[in-house]
């Protein structure tokens, strides 16, 4: 049976966004730290084509579990629109960090991203729909979340390479509940 990378992709989200609430419905004194929020950034392919970057603009949601009063772990997954030879781009990655203050964090990650690409950035020819242009392997990153003040708003800034290949920077808000 053949599931589209779409399918699995969503499914593996949702269990890795789940996983964590199966560990809180065990243990009430143990406090899930959700978040959504939006990133803009840029990636670059590292490919030999001109003009093989292009803007990535969407958005990412995950959880973190407190490991003690200093270290995390999480999970979180994303999903980008890009411009120039990037589609759009989404995935999954765990994360592991620690805890500066009471309202930042610094982490690391790895997961797993696909990179759909436009063809129409890079072909002179029309290439047809059942021509696969997308491509996806490990993600590795690090990453901090700045706390705004005492509240739940948290200014973010990650770097990331896919199968150290690529190289994507964003920056982002994040809206911790």
């Amino acid at each position: 049976m053949h599931f589209p990378v779409r399918t699995i992709m969503t499914l593996v989200g949702m269990g890795a966004l789940a996983l964590p609430g199966a560990v809180f419905a065990q243990n009430d004194a143990i406090e899930a730290e959700p978040f959504v929020g939006a990133s803009i950034g840029i990636h670059d392919l590292g490919s030999d084509l001109d003009d093989d970057d292009g803007g990535v603009y969407g958005a990412v949601a995950g959880v973190d579990v407190p490991l003690g009063p200093t270290l995390f772990v999480g999970g979180e997954a994303n999903f980008h629109f890009g411009d120039g030879i990037i589609d759009e781009e989404y995935g999954v990655a765990a994360r592991l960090g620690a805890r500066v203050g009471r309202n930042s964090k610094l982490y690391l990650r790895a997961g797993y991203q696909e990179i759909e690409l436009d063809a129409s950035a890079f072909a002179p020819i029309t290439v047809p729909d059942t021509f696969d242009l997308s491509d996806g392997d490990f993600l590795l990153g690090a990453g901090v979340d700045f706390g705004v003040g005492d509240g739940p708003i948290r200014l973010r800034a990650a770097i990331d390479t896919v199968s150290f290949d690529t190289t994507r920077a964003t920056t982002g808000i994040i809206l911790a509940f």
